[in-house]
Formats: structure tokens, C-alpha cells, sequence
């Protein structure tokens, strides 16, 4: 069916005026680009993202930079860097060097290069997956890396501490973590 899901509720979807009943309703339609390069008139991939220089300037537009999920970035093997808030983060840092060389008429630092430290992931309760590359974690003691992990880029102590005690106390209390939306009240 190449239909749109026109509702999605507690009882099911709707593709147009069709009910679909279902209990589990699973989403995996992917994700779009901000429309960044519809505003810049760039370049961009099937995704939507600008087409980034090595730099990441926008090709034609060099005091214009583009970083994070909205950005086509390519490694030094053409291969797309990962759309990850840590490369995100490294490729702010490299721009806001970048432009600082250029104020200071400075030379600029060479092409970006995202550096791959390693993948995180919970699984569930007391269990995630750590892949630094030189060491992989399943389990339990990974579950606490990710956990401190988490904690320990949080930007202040107030934010460590609020956030462990929420874990903590829903790890305690085994209070459920997900939350849905079904639709609204009418």
C-alpha cells in the first residue's frame, strides 16, 4: 500500500478513511532533513541535507556552514559521517575554530575529520551494547558505562546529580520509561 496514515491511536491506524485495528503500531518511516537546503538554494542528498564542503561551507556560500543532521558530511573514504550528536559536537567545535582563524587572520585548520570514539546503546533494563572499536561491552557492566557515560556529558553538576537521581529512583522504583502518545481528548 502507498497509502499516508492519515490517524494513529490507541486502537490502531488509519491509511485515508480505512481503520487498520492493532494493538502494536511500529514506526519506521525514517527520518527527514530540516529543509536547509531549500532555504540556502543548495545542493543537497535524498535526505535533504546540504551538501557540505569539506570545510563544512555550503559550496558557493563560504561563510555559510552547515553541521549536525541537517549536513551531508563525507569522511576522507567518501563514506557519510554518522547524523550522532558527537559528531555534531565535533564539527561545531572545528567550525567555531575555523571562524576564529579567519578573524584573526590565521590559516584555517585543515578539512574536518570526525573521530569516532565509540557507540553507546541501552537494550533494556540492566543491559546495553559499548563498541569503542579496541572494546566491546554487552551486559550489565555496559549498561553502567552508558549510564555514567550519559551523566558525565550532562553540561552542569545540577544537571549529573537531578538526572542520577531520576534514573536511580526509577531504577528503584521500576517505573516504566516509555511513554506514549494516542491521540488527544476530545
Amino acid at each position: 500500500m502507498s497509502q499516508p496514515v492519515t490517524a494513529c491511536d490507541a486502537g490502531g491506524v488509519s491509511l485515508g478513511d480505512s481503520p487498520i485495528p492493532a494493538a502494536t503500531i511500529l514506526w519506521a518511516a525514517g527520518v527527514a532533513a530540516a529543509p536547509a537546503a531549500h532555504w540556502l538554494g543548495a545542493e543537497q542528498d535524498r535526505a535533504g541535507r546540504v551538501i557540505v564542503k569539506p570545510d563544512l561551507s555550503v559550496p558557493g556560500l563560504p561563510n555559510v556552514f552547515v553541521i549536525g543532521d541537517a549536513a551531508l558530511v563525507l569522511d576522507p573514504h567518501g563514506r557519510p559521517v554518522p547524523g550522532i550528536a558527537p559528531a555534531a559536537k565535533q564539527a561545531g567545535v572545528y567550525v567555531a575554530r575555523l571562524i576564529q582563524a579567519r578573524i584573526a587572520g590565521q590559516t584555517a585548520p585543515p578539512a574536518f575529520r570526525y573521530r569516532n570514539r565509540g557507540n553507546l546503546a541501552t537494550v533494556g533494563r540492566k543491559s546495553a551494547v559499548i563498541d569503542f572499536g579496541w572494546l566491546r561491552l554487552k551486559g550489565n557492566l555496559a549498561w553502567w558505562i552508558w549510564g555514567l557515560a550519559h551523566i558525565y556529558f550532562l553540561i552542569s553538576l545540577r544537571n549529573r546529580l537531578l538526572v542520577a537521581l531520576q534514573w536511580l529512583w526509577s531504577y528503584l522504583t521500576f517505573e516504566r520509561g516509555t511513554r506514549l502518545i494516542t491521540g488527544s481528548d476530545r
